[in-house]
């Protein structure tokens, strides 16, 4: 079997790096091998159907985690509420760990490499992280027996839900990396279909328990399709020797990513014992309000560094352009959901969604709103230093940027409660863009540099097989 270069790049050359593919239609390239490099509108319309399948199914992934939200915090309560939002960010801290270990070194170096050698790395990747939710559920699962009470139960349910949470959302990479975004989009959709009868079985129960079991069979039930629709099951047994082969960026991106969810979840927990468990849902609800907005902002993230390996392996000095291209876009928008929620929506349906929680949520929408705008301008440069490979540079910049995060969120809780909070962490993400940014010019300079080092030769040709022929024999 090949495999794909150790160097930090975003994999081995290929002659068109749209070429690996799970099936036809998906990006609409030319599949009869190499030829004349496509026109630049072709290109353009080819990067539009990967970001538009990239959208679709953050849509669905977040409409279903709004619905969530929405359900919970209508039939629980402030305070539960605010219990479940702390089990909610313990699970995004395990999330980016599976990340960074797994799908986002997957994305990286196997977004544009034969199907065969995308294959192998999809299936070992899968492994990973369920290997990843089978650890740590079983540490939120003695953590909680542990701490008993409320929370305690909530960490036990979790426990039980991340294998299935992790496995789903890897199964999503898998198919971004190989430029399938119809494939995870229809995955997320089982997921959102399999959450119905799910979430009315566990809005009768009424408790936190119940809740988290219905996100976590839901997941059962996507992992399970993802697998079918892979035609493969998730390699245990090739973990370990993908976290050796990945070491130099997994190790980095782990460090990274869990920085920063760490730093939600510090943040939160800080806030909880500083201003109360009803501080941490009003943070959590307006989360919710923005969470249509914020599904543009993941559905851009799943498909930004595939992307913006296309970028640079096509035209280097453009990859600049499309980051602040992507960031300012994404600033654009969020000013105007922003705007529209705190114009346009009203008080009575603000109190309808969101319940008791609603009161304290309706003051966070303009930090909040800020703070988002900071987060998407540094999501623009750290797709760029991803698609770069320079994970040194993007944990220096996230490491100093989660830092930045916590402090003003604790400081602003100490001094305002969640408001203050929200302002605090407002000011942390629009200061840490500036680093980011600074970041990557100098790693876009570094590359320049070794630009003429002779790069290594492409493993094979890169092929496209129909769905039939992805079956394993």
């Amino acid at each position: 079997m090949p495999r794909p270069s150790k160097r930090s790049g975003a994999g081995p050359p290929a002659p068109d790096h749209d070429a690996a593919r799970l099936g036809p239609g998906d990006d609409g390239t030319d599949p009869t091998g190499p030829g004349p490099p496509p026109a630049l509108a072709r290109i353009a319309r080819s990067a539009a159907r990967r970001f538009g399948w990239g959208l679709g199914d953050q849509a669905v992934s977040s409409l279903t985690n709004f619905a969530v939200g929405v359900t919970v915090a209508r039939s629980l309560g402030a305070e539960q509420f605010g219990i479940f939002s702390l089990a909610w960010v313990t699970f995004g801290v395990v999330l980016n760990v599976s990340r960074g270990l797994a799908t986002d070194p997957l994305t990286v170096r196997f977004s544009a490499v034969p199907t065969r050698t995308w294959r192998d790395g999809a299936v070992r990747a899968t492994g990973t992280a369920l290997l990843t939710g089978l650890t740590t559920g079983a540490a939120a699962l003695l953590a909680g027996v542990a701490l008993g009470g409320p929370f305690g139960g909530a960490l036990v349910t979790l426990g039980i839900a991340l294998p299935a949470l992790l496995l789903q959302d890897a199964w999503r990479f898998a198919f971004f990396a190989a430029g399938a975004g119809r494939k995870a989009c229809v995955n997320d959709l089982a997921m959102a279909v399999a959450l119905v009868p799910a979430m009315l079985l566990a809005t009768r129960a009424g408790t936190i328990e119940a809740f988290l079991l219905a996100w976590g069979g839901a997941a059962a039930v996507a992992a399970l399709f993802g697998a079918l629709q892979m035609h493969a099951l998730p390699r245990l047994g090739g973990s370990r020797s993908w976290l050796v082969q990945q070491r130099d960026l997994g190790v980095r991106y782990l460090v990274e990513n869990v920085s920063n969810s760490g730093g939600a979840q510090i943040r939160m927990y800080g806030l909880g014992a500083i201003a109360g468990l009803a501080a941490v849902g009003a943070v959590r609800g307006v989360e919710l309000l923005l969470g249509p907005f914020l599904a543009v902002l993941m559905g851009l993230t799943l498909v930004a560094v595939p992307e913006a390996a296309r970028v640079l392996a096509r035209s280097p000095r453009r990859l600049p352009l499309f980051c602040l291209a992507l960031g300012g876009g994404q600033v654009v928008a969020a000013l105007l959901w922003g705007a529209g929620l705190l114009l346009l929506l009203p008080n009575a349906v603000g109190g309808w969604l969101l319940g008791a929680v609603w009161p304290i949520a309706s003051t966070l929408i303009v930090p909040a709103t800020l703070g988002v705008m900071g987060a998407s301008m540094c999501s623009g440069a750290a797709a760029g230093l991803r698609a770069l490979g320079a994970a040194r540079r993007g944990l220096r910049a996230q490491l100093l940027a989660s830092a930045a995060y916590v402090t003003g969120g604790l400081v602003g809780a100490a001094l305002g409660g969640a408001l203050g909070s929200a302002w605090g962490v407002a000011a942390a993400t629009t200061s840490s863009a500036v680093v980011w940014w600074l970041q990557l010019r100098t790693g876009l300079r570094e590359h320049r540099r070794t630009a003429s080092a002779p790069a290594p030769e492409p493993d094979s040709e890169p092929v496209r097989l129909d769905d039939d022929e992805m079956r394993t024999p």
